[in-house]
Parts: structure tokens; sequence; C-alpha cells
């Protein structure tokens, strides 16, 4: 019997384990080819990328870990670096950082049209007034609740709705104001269902893909009021697109399973023009 339970107890060391590496492990990059309607002629491509979900703390996300993620980003060659909120600590069983350690290493950031980030029910409820300043001080533009064009794109970032503080409609009408293909930036994918259907794009995080994804069963946890309708990655209704990331860092417990980081990359273009029809050669 007590040699069952050892084993048994090196059996859960090990996953843990390995559950831990997952969880520093480099995000995987994910891409999305978005052709919208409407793409001026004369307009270059552009390249988004969405990274969402540090959670700055140590074990897994330490500020010197998301410093090497901001330089692989980087390499990306973004046009506009989108950031989907929860920059804080995500759980009491780790060392945490203050709001500028955990955010100073975004201000490295590189992208020819900038950076803008939305809040995450974590920044509200950790330090939200840190949150806001250092993000600020790292020359990010955040959006609560408004809208900003850049070049092509109207792009409105939701402030949170897991926290309650999100209003789609305000956001979508300064988005209309601007005018410009919208693009709508939001910490939670609960928005999606309310997202005016003139919003073709909606690019989250929040779920980390359940985080931990048991095999049979799945995501065990969303944080979502919709379940697993919105756990993980690129969905669609109807015409519109929603993304959500799994992100980069790790929320209640420093452990990932079968619910690999990611940073998604999204490079925005012209729509493509539909193949010519050959006429069949005459008899």
């Amino acid at each position: 019997m007590k040699r069952f339970v050892a084993l048994v107890m090196a059996g859960l060391l090990l996953l843990l384990g390995y559950m831990l590496i997952e969880a520093m492990s480099d995000p995987v990059i994910r891409r999305l080819d978005y052709h919208p309607a409407g793409w001026p002629a004369h307009a270059a491509p552009m390249r988004l990328v969405l990274v969402t979900d540090p959670h700055v703390s140590w074990p897994d996300m330490t500020p010197e870990r998301l410093a090497r993620i901001v330089a692989s980003v980087n390499s990306l060659r973004p046009d506009l670096v989108l950031l989907g909120g929860d920059y804080l600590i995500g759980h009491k069983l780790a060392k945490p950082y203050s709001p500028a350690q955990s955010i100073r290493p975004l201000a490295d950031l590189k992208a020819r049209r900038g950076v803008i980030a939305v809040l995450g029910n974590h920044d509200h409820w950790t330090n939200l007034v840190g949150a806001r300043r250092s993000l600020r001080a790292a020359g990010i533009t955040l959006l609560d609740n408004d809208a900003v064009r850049v070049g092509p794109l109207a792009i409105g970032g939701v402030d949170d709705d897991y926290s309650g503080h999100a209003n789609v409609a305000r956001t979508a009408a300064k988005m209309d104001k601007l005018g410009g293909i919208p693009i709508l930036l939001s910490h939670s994918p609960d928005v999606f269902p309310v997202t005016p259907y003139r919003i073709k794009l909606v690019l989250t995080g929040h779920t980390h893909c359940g985080q931990i994804a048991l095999p049979l069963f799945g995501p065990v946890v969303t944080s979502s009021r919709y379940g697993l309708r919105y756990a993980c990655g690129l969905m669609r209704g109807g015409d519109q697109t929603l993304i959500v990331s799994a992100g980069i860092g790790t929320s209640q417990l420093p452990l990932r399973l079968a619910a690999h980081p990611d940073i998604w990359i999204i490079d925005i273009g012209a729509p493509q023009a539909a193949p010519a029809v050959q006429a069949p050669a005459a008899p």
C-alpha cells in the first residue's frame, strides 16, 4: 500500500512539474488572415499582434520572462500591438510585483502605429490606479469604452465585462464617429453576443483557454457566463469573427495543461479577388 501511495505521489509531482513547464513555455504563434470589405485600395496591409493576460508574478511570469516575450513580439514586426488586459498578478500563491514592475517590460514593445490596451478584471481588483498610471508611463494608449482611429481602422476598446465595467454600445458609437473598418478589443469574450453586427472582428482573452483542460472533459474553468461556448480560439458567428487567446500568463495557479500560451497575429489587407472563371472551350 505504501508503495502504491508513493507511486501516486510521484506521478502527481511529475504531472505538476509538466504543468508548470507548460505554463512557462514559449507562446505558440497563431494566425488569422483578415480581408475586410471596404479596405482602401491605396492602403498597405497591416499586421496586428494580440497579447493578453500576462498576470505578472513569480514563478511563471516574471518581468524578465515578459521582457523576453516582448522581444519575440517585436521580431514579428507588428504595425499595431493590442493588449487584452490582466497585466497584474492573478493568484495569491506566488510572489507579486508592483504595477510598475509588471507593466514596465511592455514599454519596450515596438510597433509602427503604437500599442493599444484595455483593462482586465484582475487589474480592477488588484490595483486599478497603479495599472492605469503604469500603462500611461509605458507610452501605451488605454481605451476605457473608447475608440481611436489607426490608419484605415477604428479600434474600439471595451473595459472589462467580467468585473462589470464594459459598455459595448458606447464604444461602438465612438467607433462609428471615427469611421473606418471597426475592430473591437475586449478582455472578456462575453461581449461578443452583444457586439453590433457591423463590427466584424472581436479580439479577446480572459479564459486562458481553460488553462487546465482535462482529457475527455476539456477546460475546467473559463470564467465566462457562456461556459465553453467562447472558451478558446477562432470562432465565427455569421459574418462576425471572434478570437479568444489563451494568453501568456496564468490565473489562480501557475499551471497549464493542454492549454498552451499563445499570441495571435492578424494580417489585414484588401479582400482577395475571386478567381477568374475560364469559359469552356468551343466544341
